[in-house]
């Protein structure tokens, strides 16, 4: 039976639910336009995804089909019902524009007139706006996306400038982002050009612009009125902002975060943290470990709570010298532990001179907070998706001090993943070796089954409902270091930061090390090292099939995997394969083990009794070890396809692209 055909059953029958399913698959196939017409009307008449219809139905009117009936329905179930809304708003913005002083055209057209209908899709600023002109839907847009498009501040040279911005974050962003001319002592408003005078009427109805007009930073240029940039300000309005002193930046001015993530261990983190270091747009410091960045907020906050009084304060944060951020804190109502954040960057700023007051634009702070690993568990839900969940990644979706951040930009970097896998066991063996005269520091340095960890690590799929990953880029480790010009620069643009002559090459804290080859950062060495004392080809072979789709999403050939099937019966023979990391385990537990054995049986007990109590323990361990394998293996076989614990699909970061121009060698594969 055709889904067509069992939805009318359903619906016959009263079985409205099924009903609504099986209308639901139908728009979603290859039907006919009646049936999708049919299927768009029964799921908005009884109370279906009305998403679906209005898709639908937008979608059928475009190509030509029903419109005379599409569009009562699009106008009576849509638009009219939020009318009145939109018109008074659009009287809101031409009241408060009438009376703005930076804008220099006036005429506002009757609402009536407005060459757009903007047709609401959700309550969350999702429009679909109706030409009339050309009788056709536009795109769907949302005013109130988080999403930064464009390089805004590729050239601080000049004021800003931009052409046809018709988001409202963006416009919230730039206004709380740009410091005022008053505070760097000279023009520096916002110029936003409009190219066309009836479309920017046009967006009136969905844009909210009083908030915006207060601290009088933005100027409105509309057509040709682009010949006024850059206005004198002395000439035309009598004011010399030359006058006013430069402004130090305040803890609150800092609103934008750009959120260096870990992907997983040994991805080149530190690399990128060496380019962006000094940038004289952010607030830098050197990668830190997330619980220490806790327990320096924590301090800070029980500091501020137990003292009298400022003399107090400034006694219990002797160690922060700049005292007037130190006294700005302490003055702050409520203080949250983003303010307390801020507070440690910019001091950090002062101490090595890092701070750009007269900048045009508020730093951002630029902040990677770094985990030993990134852990992910992995279970089944009965359609055969991996249910994928991180202790880790749920603490920074829920931490307080990025929450506080109204805008945030995210990348992550990405080496390949036996690469990788290579270095992050080079450097656990040789800390475990340093480490083996220590008992504390022999626990730390235990190894868990890192290659099982890195094959579950998906953090380079995106959850829809994470706000942190929302506006992100995955950025790989070999495009930096073989093509740093284009990498970072395409990287710059979408921070939205100027390119600057500190990101050609490596420093910490502002100082570029005497050690050679250290100033520029770029050498080949470390995409090119092969690791083969720390991996063997199964490890490789079962990493490259694991992550097969992240190798095919982000442009890295596979090496090991011959593209052949693999089932169950070979994938315990590749279980069986994993002899180096196995050995690592085995080593690195082995001491611990020792000593455990040692303080619980008699002294009198041979050295032989006690090996074989040893490597009996690690026998139990490793095969506690295998189990979790199995388990996991037995999921992923199914299928790389992945679900949060909603039911909703993972979905992959974007890659950062590269101007071919730019590049100095061919794209690494």
């Amino acid at each position: 039976m055709a889904t067509i055909d069992l939805a009318r059953r359903l619906a016959q029958l009263g079985e409205v639910k099924d009903a609504l399913r099986a209308y639901a698959l139908v728009m979603n196939e290859d039907a006919g336009p009646a049936e999708h017409l049919e299927a768009a009307a029964y799921t908005l008449q009884n109370g279906g995804d009305y998403k679906l219809a209005y898709t639908a139905f937008v979608s059928l009117y475009n190509e030509g089909h029903f419109r005379e009936d599409i569009m009562p329905v699009m106008m009576q179930a849509f638009y009219e019902p939020n009318v009145k809304l939109l018109k008074n708003r659009y009287e809101r913005n031409c009241k408060a524009l009438s009376k703005y002083p930076y804008i220099f055209r006036k005429d506002f057209l009757p609402f009536d007139e407005l060459p757009l209908v903007f047709v609401p899709y959700d309550d969350k600023g999702g429009y679909v706006p109706y030409s009339p002109a050309e009788d056709r839907f536009l795109g769907f847009v949302n005013v109130k996306d988080a999403v930064i498009s464009r390089n805004f501040f590729a050239d601080l040279e000049k004021p800003i400038l931009a052409d046809d911005v018709f988001s409202q974050y963006e416009l919230e962003y730039l206004n709380d982002n740009v410091r005022a001319s008053e505070w760097v002592g000279r023009e520096n408003h916002v110029y936003l050009h409009y190219t066309d005078w009836t479309q920017f009427c046009a967006w009136l109805q969905v844009l909210t612009m009083k908030p915006l007009l207060e601290d009088k930073k933005l100027v409105f240029l509309i057509g040709g009125e682009i010949e006024r940039y850059p206005i004198d300000f002395k000439a035309e309005f009598g004011i010399d902002y030359a006058k006013y002193p430069v402004k130090p930046i305040g803890i609150r001015e800092v609103n934008k975060l750009i959120w260096h993530t870990q992907l997983s261990s040994h991805n080149g983190g530190d690399f990128f943290n060496e380019v962006f270091d000094a940038h004289p747009n952010l607030l830098t410091f050197t990668s830190v470990m997330y619980d220490e960045t806790v327990g320096v907020v924590a301090e800070l906050r029980e500091a501020r709570e137990r003292s009298a009084g400022l003399p107090e304060f400034r006694l219990r944060l002797a160690a922060y010298r700049d005292t007037r951020l130190v006294e700005e804190l302490y003055r702050l109502k409520n203080p949250t532990d983003k303010d307390y954040l801020i507070f440690t960057f910019l001091c950090e700023a002062a101490e090595h001179h890092m701070l750009a007051p007269a900048e045009r634009i508020a730093p951002a702070l630029f902040f990677q907070p770094h985990f030993s690993d990134i852990l992910y568990n992995i279970a089944m839900d009965p359609k055969g998706n991996a249910i994928l969940d991180s202790k880790e990644a749920n603490v920074i979706r829920t931490a307080p001090i990025f929450m506080g951040f109204r805008y945030v930009k995210t990348f992550t970097p990405m080496r390949r993943p036996t690469t990788a896998h290579g270095g992050a066991m080079n450097f656990a063996w040789q800390h475990f070796q340093q480490s083996k005269a220590s008992e504390t520091e022999l626990e730390k340095t235990i190894f868990g089954d890192a290659l099982l960890n890195r094959v579950l690590n998906r953090s380079y799929l995106r959850d829809p409902d994470d706000r942190l990953y929302h506006d992100s880029v995955i950025v790989r480790f070999e495009d930096g270091k073989t093509n740093p010009t284009a990498t970072f620069r395409a990287l710059a643009a979408f921070l939205d930061v100027p390119y600057t002559e500190s990101m050609t090459y490596g420093s910490f804290s502002g100082q570029r090390p005497d050690a050679p080859g250290y100033g520029n950062g770029f050498g080949t060495w470390a995409v090119d090292n092969p690791y083969n004392e720390y991996e063997n080809d199964t490890e490789r072979y079962f990493i490259e099939y694991f992550l097969r789709d992240l190798y095919e999403q982000y442009g890295y050939d596979f090496k090991w995997y011959d593209g052949a099937e693999v089932d169950e019966e070979k994938a315990l023979l590749l279980l069986k394969g994993l002899t180096t990391m196995d050995r690592y385990i085995r080593d690195s537990w082995r001491p611990m083990m020792r000593r455990s054995v040692e303080l619980s049986v008699p002294s009198d007990v041979g050295a032989e009794t006690i090996d074989e109590a040893v490597e009996k323990l690690l026998d139990e361990h490793m095969a506690q070890v295998d189990e979790r394998r199995r388990g996991a293996v037995e999921i992923l076989l199914h299928g790389l396809r992945f679900i949060n614990r909603r039911g909703q699909p993972l979905s992959p970061t974007p890659l950062l692209r590269l101007d071919p121009a730019l590049m100095e060698r061919e794209l690494y594969h």
